[in-house]
């Protein structure tokens, strides 16, 4: 009797069991169904959770700056490597705390192949010596990687094909703040069309990294009288660095 008793119950659970087998296995067919179609018609991607910062930290530390200037290769992308000498791709610490971001290189950088080592980078490592930390410890780089012509302002097209590599050096060296300097860097990062005197003064964000604007040196050595407000945006810069130490050091 006893047996009798419990082979209906054992029945009934491998059927349930094997009923929602078939229903999973129906529903993983339904879902690719589901992306191949969507596939046609262009959707390559579907939506994400919400990132936290540390998973972005995991993805983006995937790719490293040797990486990167491998992609990048003898670039052709645009119009610009028609006059150049040599690629400017940047260079410092690749687990630098500050990562500075120019707009591309002059006539003397075009030259060397080193970012910032003309007048205005002189002042540069000045500003850096000011805030506590020497050259090396730091990472240099601009927003495209070629001197444009005559030392004209680089194009919105010019940076739309260069820009990416920059943003992508960021997010392999994932530092504890980013310091542009004028109006093309301090744009370009931060999406806006705002001009550098409104843009600098205040912390901005990206991609979760602080992101303060400041005067470019050149445009510095041309009005000495706006060191004081690039100084400004320096101490702001120091206590932020300061404000992560003390956190990074209470964890």
């Amino acid at each position: 009797m006893a047996s009798r008793s419990v082979l209906p119950t054992t029945l009934n659970k491998n059927t349930r069991q094997a009923g929602a087998t078939e229903a999973l296995v129906e529903l993983v067919r339904d879902m690719r169904l589901h992306l191949s179609a969507q596939a046609t018609l262009g959707l390559q991607w579907l939506p994400k959770p919400a990132q936290t910062q540390e998973t972005q930290v995991e993805e983006y530390s995937v790719e490293t700056l040797e990486d990167i200037r491998a992609d990048l290769g003898e670039c052709k992308r645009c119009r610009l490597h028609q006059g150049r000498r040599h690629i400017v791709f940047g260079e410092g610490d690749p687990r630098a705390r500050i990562v500075i971001v120019g707009e591309g290189p002059g006539y003397e950088e075009d030259r060397q192949g080193r970012p910032f080592v003309g007048a205005a980078g002189k002042l540069l490592d000045r500003m850096i010596v000011a805030m506590g930390w020497q050259r090396p410890e730091v990472y240099i780089a601009n927003v495209i990687k070629c001197h444009p012509p005559g030392n004209r302002n680089p194009r919105e097209d010019e940076m739309a094909t260069c820009g990416p590599f920059l943003k992508r050096q960021i997010r392999a060296i994932r530092p504890t703040v980013i310091l542009t300097l004028g109006g093309f860097a301090s744009q370009y990062l931060l999406s806006s069309r705002s001009p550098i005197s409104l843009l600098r003064g205040r912390v901005h964000q990206f991609e979760g990294i602080p992101l303060i604007p400041t005067y470019h040196p050149a445009y510095l050595l041309r009005n000495p009288g706006q060191k004081g407000k690039a100084w400004q945006d320096l101490q702001l810069l120091m206590k932020l660095v300061d404000k992560e130490t003390v956190e990074s050091v209470q964890r």
